[in-house]
Parts: C-alpha cells; sequence; structure tokens
C-alpha cells in the first residue's frame, strides 16, 4: 500500500480504453467501474461492473500490457492508484509477495474471462450463455 496513491474519477469518466497502454492499476475504495469490450458495429458491451475492494486492471503485469477491456465511472470512483513498473520491481525483490499477487491476478482474469464469455453469449449467442440471470 506504501506504493499506492489516492485517486477519484467523476462518473462517466473513461479510465482506460481497450488496447491503451497498461502501465496502472486501481483497487477500488468506493463507486462504480464497468468493465466492456469492443464489439464491431455495436455500442461496446459491458462484461462486469466492479465495486469497493476489486482490482481495476491486470493487463499491466502481461506483454504486451495493453488493456484487453475498457473501463469506465459509473459512479463517482476513489480508489487506490498504483503504478506498474514499481509494484514490478518490488516484486523482483520480493519473492513472496511476486507468487501472492501473481496468484491473485490469474484468479481475477479467471473471473474475468468467465464473465465476457457468459455475457457475450448472452448478447449474441443464439440460446445466450444458458446460466440463470
Amino acid at each position: 500500500m506504501e506504493l499506492g496513491r489516492e485517486v477519484s474519477f467523476p462518473a462517466g469518466a473513461r479510465i482506460f480504453e481497450e488496447g491503451g497502454r497498461a502501465d496502472h492499476f486501481w483497487v477500488i475504495r468506493d463507486g462504480g467501474v464497468n468493465l466492456d469490450i469492443h464489439v464491431p458495429g455495436r455500442r461496446s458491451a459491458v462484461v462486469e461492473t466492479l465495486g469497493a475492494g476489486r482490482l481495476l486492471g491486470w493487463s499491466w503485469l502481461c506483454p504486451p500490457h495493453q488493456w484487453h477491456l475498457g473501463a469506465e465511472a459509473t459512479s463517482p470512483v476513489h480508489a487506490w492508484e498504483f503504478d506498474a513498473s514499481e509494484v514490478l520491481a518490488l516484486c523482483e525483490r520480493d519473492p513472496e509477495l511476486d507468487h501472492a499477487l501473481l496468484t491473485y491476478v490469474v484468479e481475477v482474469i479467471g473471473r474475468r474471462l468467465r464473465a465476457a464469455r457468459t455475457r457475450l453469449l448472452d448478447l449474441y449467442g443464439p440460446y445466450g450463455s444458458g446460466s440463470p440471470g
């Protein structure tokens, strides 16, 4: 947490765009953020909504360090922002932190992948995702 700094985003602010350079990440303190994916010929599809305590951004960890999704504040957001290069340097010096952070981020990636798959099937699959609600 010593590397984090407090930031805020107003409702409607685009925090990052799919394909942009991923060099920061955030832990949301309060507020809501929609994660969306570009759909050619249509408006972007919201694949997940994040709230307090959730990690916003994981693409900083994986080359080519470009956002895989876009993010927009749905309400005023307060968060802790972290510079990816500083966190990665700290992880190089602390293998336990590196392992714990990587384990956590892999879990987040898995959840986001499942959410994106389900949402896209609901929107564009002939029978939806098949999941209730």
